[in-house]
């Protein structure tokens, strides 16, 4: 208890039953200015700002204006800055010259290809990505370390030796790609059979994955698996089981469960994984072009085009190529944002 002299000084503070107290005193501040009360209160004034005091609201990081600061420098050097200067060398070419380029059958099909082969590879790394993080999460197994640092080779293997590597096995010399071939093992063992009915024997099984969009596929799903796999593996560490408990209880089936409980709350995570699986499969050139074929309409893909405009010193066509796909990737990008956001709202932040 703390107990104040006629002498306006504080006297030490004692405790009861204990002995033990504190002998320095502080006087007491006889300034008006610091009796008064900082904020509304009886016979008090409620506007501190009369005294000459002006308070800011506090931030949570300090120095936080120059940290803000530094962030808007950031973007523009880095983001804002050549993202202007790409519209502004587009916006130096003519209309008539930007329609024929973004119309061009060898553009359209570039960008299909990008975008398509992006789509389709982020929507198998959902998932594929969910089956691993599930595993790696609710089952212990020997080798579990080792399949969760395998999950992070992609991040930091180089993009030219993944490229190298994938083309090695799907070429049509490769080990698996001459599986499927024409007169490989896969194909000799298919005509070799007798019981096949509605001359499905006469069937020609040569497929070929290298040099089309197909092994593009399998390299874009290759380097955007992690990222999945990263985004929901915290969110299923966190998942609480006995909501799963309480819905078994309740007369939900597994399935049930996984749909109904499970998945809800997975939602934002998955849309996020998807998010960055599909930014980074637009974007990737290293691991593509080994395994492309880079074949004008059939397996190029818009940043080799880029690529080969430059190389043709039509800095226009790239410069027109490029802005249309930032534009269509922003587009997408910003949908799926939205669509995150409602996810959080609807199914809780997780």
């Amino acid at each position: 208890m703390i107990r104040f002299s006629a002498a306006g000084r504080r006297r030490s503070p004692s405790t009861s039953g204990t002995g033990a107290s504190l002998t320095r005193s502080t006087p007491l501040r006889s300034n008006a200015r610091a009796a008064a009360p900082l904020t509304g209160a009886p016979g008090g004034s409620s506007h501190p700002a009369r005294a000459g005091w002006s308070f800011v609201k506090p931030s949570v990081i300090p120095g936080f204006g120059l940290t803000f600061g530094y962030t808007i420098l950031y973007l523009s050097l880095i983001v804002l800055i050549p993202i202007a200067g790409l519209f502004l060398k587009a916006a130096t070419t003519s209309l008539e010259q930007i329609v024929r380029i973004a119309t061009s059958p060898r553009t359209i099909k570039a960008l299909e290809v990008s975008f398509g082969s992006s789509l389709i590879a982020a929507l198998v790394n959902v998932v594929f990505g969910i089956v691993v993080a599930w595993v790696l999460v609710r089952y212990k197994f020997p080798g579990r370390r080792i399949l969760d640092a395998i999950v992070d080779l992609p991040f930091a293997l180089p993009t030219a030796v993944a490229g190298i590597a994938l083309s090695t096995l799907y070429a049509p010399k490769g080990w698996i790609g001459s599986l499927f071939s024409d007169k490989g093992a896969l194909w000799q063992w298919w005509h070799a059979q007798t019981w096949l009915p509605f001359g499905l024997d006469e069937f020609s099984l040569n497929f070929k994955i290298a040099y089309t969009p197909t092994g593009i596929v399998i390299a874009l799903i290759f380097i955007g698996l992690p990222f999945v796999v990263r985004t929901v593996q915290p969110v299923l560490e966190e998942f609480e089981t006995e909501l799963e408990e309480a819905a078994a209880t309740l007369g939900a089936n597994r399935w049930q469960t996984i749909t109904r409980v499970i998945l809800p709350r997975l939602t934002p995570a998955v849309l996020t994984g998807f998010a960055l699986a599909f930014a980074r499969a637009v974007g990737e050139y290293g691991s593509v072009i080994f395994i492309a074929g880079n074949l004008p309409n059939i397996s190029e893909i818009a940043p080799v085009l880029i690529v080969i405009k430059l190389e043709e010193f039509d800095q226009a066509g790239a410069a027109v190529i490029a802005g249309i796909m930032l534009v269509i990737a922003f587009v997408m990008l910003l949908v799926i944002n939205l669509i995150q956001a409602w996810a959080r709202r609807r199914f809780g932040n997780v």
